[in-house]
């Protein structure tokens, strides 16, 4: 890592035990630091990593133990960070704006890679991090090598808005807010307005993933759960079909709209079969 990073050296010496190793940082980008979390397998297969981008509510401690099972499975480095204004990354005051899908893409990422020392990446997104994950795939063909999406939104309908409407409510109770304070803090009131008050607007119901689809040329696997509260399962079909590479699309059984947490062995499972089979996948 370079000078853009200053490390909390949270190392843990946990190789011997078969466990990967942490190692935490904080990067400097613009609008100020996000925190970078790494977990190092005790055996690497291939250096080229997989980079995590999480939900509208998520943070880095909120992927749990996916990151560490999904180092230990692929032996390779896995990174997640905290987007601005989440987790323990620098509060934001103002909200996002209606174009922070792509700004993520252009501003954002490529200064974290820099700053990483990351020439090559493949991307496994959750959610609105999935739209990210496409958004940038479609912007920096060359370094993305394979991108993965979880439950990733299509376009504005319906039961998105009224899963999020209803999401809106459940957090207006004092009980519920604080669970998710848990999280986030003193952000956590923005959080929660930076997705609601963004997605429910107006001016963003014309928002769709389509124009990033077609300029996509590395294989994609879009995973949807077959009881996804936010929406369809078919729309991970739209994705894989959208390409302009290879697409593949998985419904997950019995799962809503977090796979990796409610059937983590079979997300692991599908991500490494795709890999394998992925001619670019690192």
């Amino acid at each position: 890592m370079n000078d853009m990073t200053t490390m909390t050296d949270n190392r843990l010496d946990q190789c011997s035990a078969g466990k990967p190793q942490l190692n935490d940082c904080f990067v400097e980008i613009p609008g100020g630091q996000v925190f970078v979390r790494t977990w190092l397998p005790a055996v690497i297969q291939s250096d080229v990593p997989m980079v995590l981008l999480h939900d509208s509510l998520g943070s880095v401690a909120q992927w749990r133990s996916f990151p560490q099972q999904l180092a230990e499975h692929l032996q390779r480095p896995v990174i997640a960070y905290d987007r601005l204004g989440f987790g323990l990354s620098t509060p934001r005051q103002s909200l996002p704006s209606f174009d922070f899908i792509t700004e993520e893409a252009e501003v954002v990422f490529p200064v974290l890679c820099q700053a990483l020392n990351i020439d090559h990446y493949c991307l496994v997104g959750h959610s609105v991090g999935g739209a990210m994950a496409i958004a940038i795939a479609s912007l920096h063909p060359r370094e993305c090598k394979a991108v993965i999406t979880l439950a990733a939104p299509v376009e504005i309908h319906d039961r998105l808005l009224e899963g999020i409407e209803e999401a809106k409510q459940f957090f207006a109770h004092t009980e519920s807010f604080n669970k998710l304070r848990k999280w986030h803090g003193e952000k956590t009131r923005w959080v929660l307005d930076a997705w609601t008050e963004t997605w429910l607007a107006d001016d963003f119901s014309s928002w769709t993933i389509y124009p990033y689809l077609s300029k996509i040329t590395s294989p994609v696997l879009a995973m949807h759960g077959d009881s996804d509260e936010y929406g369809p399962a078919s729309l991970s079909v739209r994705i894989a079909e959208g390409v302009k590479g290879r697409g593949q699309q998985a419904t997950i059984a019995q799962c809503g709209h977090i796979p990796h947490a409610e059937q983590t062995e079979a997300v692991l499972n599908l991500i490494s079969a795709f890999l394998q089979n992925a001619k670019d996948g690192g």
